[in-house]
């Protein structure tokens, strides 16, 4: 039944109270692609929403079904939810993902007439965009009455115990741990690394390719990480940098470890019964030729599934090994959803050991953000003459950073409006210098942190 109804391997669908099969509803869930919901992670988040809502209106709202919802019964969830003391209330954040799926499920199931009106209510708001103040739409439930959450932030020093106790296995004082079981743990730290130091999503860091990762040579001090639209949130091309100890991490990773994995699996012959693959005839930094394609295939075009699928293949066609970057044991590419089982894995045992750290994936993009802006808030400083021990109010890190230098070069060229002068910026190559002065003084900082704890272990 499920293959009538074109329901793919590691497809998330949703089952009635009765078992039932909602066509309409999981027709929605396998197009959430064409709708920008591109990731795995997204797609499963996006379903297990609707499921959660649809389970609420069979329980609580008279064995209704989703087709028959109204606005009234998203607000009696919105109570249950957010207002009801228990393990089951969840965040503000959360609560707007929520409505974020079920508006992109009434905006799908109109278009394809499967409703013929808005069972929610819809309200106009003013919202700041970059291009000032404008009028937008939104649920009406989408807003929280609670102030804003505080954004959760953990301490770059903090994210070193959390990864070295919860993913490598040691003891809060730096010792091994005797009775540590768990497997992985370098590759593991290694993934979480990738991110902080990068400032990449889970996905998009899930997603990458052996050929992706920049090659090391004594001349790089970073290396240059492409990400293509197909990978990342709102389908946007962009280059993170990795630093030399993340890039000298992955080469090591890719000559010892999993070199290893690779060739445990082709010994117990585990390619050899992969059916479901792209052959993978040569691989660039930014495409790659399959077998018995005429063109090459630019990665901007590949999204993370068909990489799980990409696999180099011999003479005769054969599977030889995964083009992605972090296998499992088995020698298969792992799932974003296996990341999130080792972070939650890793909190568990610093919860046990005493430890009061809770890190997530995009826990590590906001311990990435806090730690670039401090430094190049430094950098900037230090290049315009200022001692760096000057106590700044926020009005006038904005002027610093923002208003100050352009307002004085719109003066000095007379230009009407100081967005005229931003063409300029281009012809210059100190913002990028800030980036790259700041990725090197972490490094540095980084370097002495493991220095102090090498010495306190030796005594």
């Amino acid at each position: 039944m499920l293959d009538r109804a074109g329901v793919r391997d590691s497809t998330f669908f949703v089952l009635g109270a009765d078992g039932s099969y909602d066509l309409g509803l999981n027709r929605f869930g396998r197009e959430l692609d064409s709708w920008g919901v591109r990731s795995d992670n997204g797609h499963e988040n996006y379903m297990r929403d609707l499921m959660l809502y649809c389970r609420f209106l069979h329980e609580s709202r008279g064995g209704k079904s989703i087709w028959e919802t109204d606005h009234h019964d998203l607000r009696a969830y919105k109570m249950v939810r957010l207002r009801t003391d228990g393990p089951d209330t969840i965040s503000a954040s959360t609560w707007r993902r929520s409505i974020a799926a079920l508006d992109k499920w009434v905006q799908w199931s109109l278009h394809e007439g499967l409703l013929t009106r808005e069972p929610f209510r819809y309200i106009d708001k003013t919202m700041m965009t970059p291009q000032g103040p404008k009028r937008v739409r939104v649920n009406a439930e989408y807003e929280v009455d609670d102030e804003e959450e505080p954004l959760h932030i953990v301490q770059f020093v903090d994210y070193l115990l959390w990864r070295n106790v919860g993913l490598r296995g040691e003891l809060p004082d730096g010792r091994p741990d005797p009775t540590w079981r768990g497997r992985n743990g370098e590759r593991n730290a290694l993934f979480a690394d990738s991110l902080v130091y990068t400032g990449m999503r889970l996905g998009e860091g899930a997603s990458l390719l052996v050929t992706e990762v920049p090659p090391l040579n004594v001349h790089r001090v970073l290396g240059d990480v492409h990400l293509s639209a197909a990978v990342t949130k709102r389908h946007k091309a962009r280059t993170v940098y990795a630093n030399v100890r993340t890039l000298r991490a992955w080469h090591h990773y890719l000559a010892i470890e999993r070199d290893a994995v690779v060739a445990r699996a082709r010994a117990r012959g585990r390619y050899e019964r992969v059916d479901d693959f792209v052959p993978v005839r040569r691989a660039g930094r930014h495409a790659l030729t399959v077998a018995g394609a005429a063109r090459a295939w630019s990665y901007s075009k590949i999204g993370p599934q068909p990489r799980q699928r990409l696999f180099r293949v011999d003479g005769a066609g054969r599977p030889e090994e995964p083009l992605a970057l972090w296998l499992g044991e088995d020698g298969q590419p792992l799932k974003p959803s296996t990341w999130q089982s080792a972070f939650r894995r890793a909190n568990d045992r610093c919860a046990s050991l005493g430890i009061d750290l809770t890190v997530s994936p995009h826990t590590l993009r906001h311990v990435f953000a806090v730690q670039m802006l401090g430094l190049m808030l430094r950098q900037t400083i230090r290049a315009l003459g200022q001692r760096e021990d000057r106590h700044f109010t926020r009005k006038e890190l904005e002027r610093l950073l923002f208003g100050s230098p352009m307002r004085k070069l719109q003066l000095l060229l007379g230009h009407r409006h100081e967005s005229t002068v931003h063409i300029y910026l281009d012809l210059l190559d100190e913002f990028q210098e800030i980036v790259l002065s700041a990725l090197a003084e972490w490094d540095a900082q980084v370097a002495a942190l493991e220095a102090v704890k090498v010495a306190g272990a030796a005594a």
